[in-house]
């Protein structure tokens, strides 16, 4: 698997709209890729929402 095809997982698990049938074939493997991959997406989510807040204050 490829690193688009873990992404669109975890994007997916994030979100909640992955169907039974893709969440199986996703992460039947090995989770750490999917863990790192998780880690990695909410940290650039958190820093874009702190961003956000930065330039909508005017700090």
């Amino acid at each position: 698997m490829n690193w688009k095809y873990r992404l669109q997982g975890v994007l997916a698990a994030m979100f909640g709209v992955q169907s039974e049938q893709h969440r199986r074939a996703q992460f039947s493997g090995s989770p750490w890729p999917y863990v790192v991959m998780g880690v990695v997406v909410i940290v650039l989510f958190v820093l874009a929402l702190l961003g956000v807040v930065q330039l909508v204050l005017g700090a």
